[in-house]
């Protein structure tokens, strides 16, 4: 038995140094890390059962080639070789009729290996194809938002929580997406630091919170105003670094904020009169508050106002200025690689872009010319995007030729022409750089890939030479990849040796106060940017209109939130994870289900003019009245029936063109009841 040190490469911002044990080619066990401080021995429920995903009995053992209709999952065994040369002809064929836009790479972030994560894109943009506007389905509101505030810089250091006098977990489940982070807060609320959660839902992090504030849905903006509104009143701004640090508090202080007094918020959020008082009495009162802000209360009509208002507060009380204090979305954007150098390596400067969420518009409408092939690379839209049916209807076009690389087969692979078997992470080898930490790690394969299983780096080169591609990361081995990540890195990664890589895991130090990236340089509470835009200039709430009208037509809201053991297909493999989810579910606070007359356990339907979904209900008051819980993303076949986002319709957030799952609405019926007319 021998032991390998890994990277968890699955999309969490804490990016864990694993222990792997391994016997004849079989991982026998996974574990955290004991010699990584931040890891500190430990890895989450879900990673530590990824044995169980590498070894799954239906990984995909070949590539294979579809005999049967599309969507219907029938295919025969081919070879490597047939299945690229097919590719590579039909990709050939396209490009000389309709051009190369009438390609589109679709590969975002489920692996969070920089080469195995980035190559694909690099490889279609080298191509120059149509390109993915990617990360819509997830952060770009929020990251929009965070920009126009603060500018490209990341956030607090988490690890500096240990000086911390006051943390808000605001829309975070840490519990759920950031296990260490919660390690490290228990060991500080030791001390007497107290723990707010501001949060829908009654969360396993909630429950254990000191004070957990249930905050209606969308009303996040409103109550960060409220909170500034008192401390203004109060006289609890540190008016010195308001003055030196921001721009635009005085217009904020007199055109925005006198209309968030506490009752006036009180009415929008659900929250007590009082709470909201003392609330803001306990941040006015903190010197090094730091706030946890999660991406979901960015996932709706009017987010990027919610993150907007809510990353400002730290600069009222000056705690953006002490460390400890401030704010933490994600710390990417400070670790100045330059990835470019895979995502980019030549190309046209510009191409028709397609946003990632708006896939199934893009495939049925874009023209001149239409996208004819798709590579889909470690993404499974048919269940992450919204409108899926929409998306599952423009997958079935018998003219469109789909490719899907995958561990397994999705329910995204069934509607392909080919499908290709995928490595898992443990299976390749590659740079890891932390979002939600500043550290980064070099990690190598811990077995050899299983069955014919190829990583998305090796079938990226293996595709671009086939093309034609001579660019050098198409024939670099990773390890010689690594130092050009690091040539003209500016800041924290200029200053590091590309050769300490290889040496283990690395933290670097970052900023002990807050930099801002701004036009400015400073925290914009008012962003020319977006008053250029159209978008309000200034952290505000306002009643979204089509909210409005939906919440008049129906009775519930829904709410969407990750799953601890199943947060995404991507651990669907797992029986053990499986069974301790449970079944997909709907979450429906007791009042909701008396009123409907549904009991715990029982099957319900929900729906709303998109369509219908079948899940399983469970009765619970984790919820307010008037929501819908329907927790992580859960394959077709382990629901009653469908998967909850074909219920989503593709608008878009206020910023970042997102995808705006909380702002949709629904009612729930017993399952096989027919639908009032």
């Amino acid at each position: 038995m021998t032991k390998h040190r890994a990277v968890c490469a699955h999309d969490c911002p804490d990016m864990c140094s694993l222990v792997v044990e391994v016997e004849a080619g079989q991982v026998l066990r996974i574990q955290g890390d004991p010699d990584e401080p931040y890891t500190a021995g430990f890895a989450c429920a879900k990673v530590t059962r990824d044995v169980e995903v590498v070894h799954a009995p239906d990984r995909l053992r070949t590539p294979l080639r579809r005999t049967g209709p599309k969507g219907s999952g029938q295919f025969a065994p081919i070879t490597w070789d047939a299945a690229l040369d097919e590719i590579t002809a039909r990709w050939k064929s396209i490009i000389a009729a309709d051009g190369a836009e009438a390609i589109l790479g679709y590969a975002y972030s489920a692996h969070q290996g920089h080469m195995n994560r980035r190559l694909v894109s690099g490889l279609f943009h080298a191509l120059g194809t149509s390109r993915l506007m990617a990360g819509t389905v997830c952060d770009t509101c929020c990251e929009t938002a965070w920009d126009m505030t603060l500018g490209p810089v990341g956030g607090t250091d988490p690890e500096s929580i240990v000086h911390s006098d006051l943390v808000i977990a605001w829309g975070c489940d840490l519990m759920a997406v950031n296990v260490h982070v919660w390690a490290l807060l228990e060991k500080v609320r030791k001390t007497g630091v107290k723990l707010i959660v501001i949060d829908p839902r009654r969360s396993q992090t909630a429950a254990r919170a000191d004070w957990h504030l249930p905050i209606r849905i969308g009303t996040d903006a409103a109550l960060a105003c409220g909170i500034a509104h008192i401390l203004l009143r109060d006289g609890k701004i540190d008016r010195a670094y308001v003055d030196a640090h921001t721009l635009g508090f005085d217009r904020w202080a007199t055109e925005v904020l006198p209309d968030f007094p506490p009752a006036r918020v009180a009415r929008i959020t659900g929250l007590a009169e009082a709470d909201i008082e003392r609330l803001a009495a306990m941040y006015g009162a903190a010197k090094t508050s730091l706030i946890r802000l999660g991406e979901g209360m960015t996932r709706l009509a009017k987010g990027g106002q919610a993150l907007r208002a809510v990353a400002t507060l730290p600069a009222l009380t000056g705690a953006y200025g002490r460390e400890g204090g401030g704010a933490l979305l994600l710390a990417a954007a400070s670790m100045d690689f330059q990835f470019q150098v895979l995502g980019k390596p030549s190309g046209p400067a510009a191409a028709r872009m397609v946003n990632h969420l708006a896939l199934g518009e893009a495939l049925e409408e874009m023209r001149d010319p239409p996208i004819r092939a798709l590579f889909i690379a470690a993404n499974n839209p048919a269940v992450t995007n919204p409108d899926v049916a929409r998306l599952r209807r423009a997958l079935a076009r018998e003219d469109l030729f789909t490719v899907v690389h995958d561990p397994f087969m999705t329910d995204t692979a069934r509607f392909a022409d080919i499908v290709l078997p995928a490595t898992t992470y443990l299976e390749t080898e590659d740079f890891y750089r932390s979002y939600g930490t500043y550290r980064m790690q070099y990690a190598e394969a811990a077995i050899p890939p299983q069955h014919q299983a190829r990583s998305n780096f090796h079938l990226a080169q293996d595709l671009g030479r086939r093309m034609g591609l001579t660019d050098a990361v198409f024939s670099l081995q990773p390890k010689e990849i690594v130092p050009l990540l690091f040539k003209g890195a500016t800041g924290m990664v200029g200053e590091v040796d590309p050769a300490r890589v290889f040496e283990g895991p690395f933290k670097f130090k970052a900023p002990a106060a807050q930099e801002f990236r701004t036009p400015s340089g400073r925290l914009e509470i008012y962003s020319e940017t977006l008053a250029k835009q159209g978008v309000p200039p200034m952290p505000v709430w306002q009643e979204d209109p089509v909210e409005a009208a939906d919440a008049a037509r129906w009775p519930l809201r829904l709410l969407t939130a990750p799953g601890y053991f199943q947060a995404h297909t991507a651990y669907a493999a797992s029986p053990f994870l499986r069974k301790r989810e449970g079944a997909p579910c709907a979450i429906l606070h007791p009042d909701e289900a008396a009123k409907r007359g549904l009991a715990d356990g029982q099957k319900v339907r929900l729906f709303n003019d998109l369509g219908e979904v079948g899940l399983v209900l469970k009765v619970s008051d984790e919820v307010q009245p008037g929501v819908c819980l329907v927790p992580g993303q859960r394959p077709d076949a382990e629901a009653v029936s469908g998967t909850v986002n074909m219920l989503c319709d593709m608008r878009r957030t206020d910023m970042g063109e997102g995808a705006c799952y909380q702002s949709t609405f629904l009612d729930i019926a017993a399952w096989g009841e027919e639908r009032a007319a």
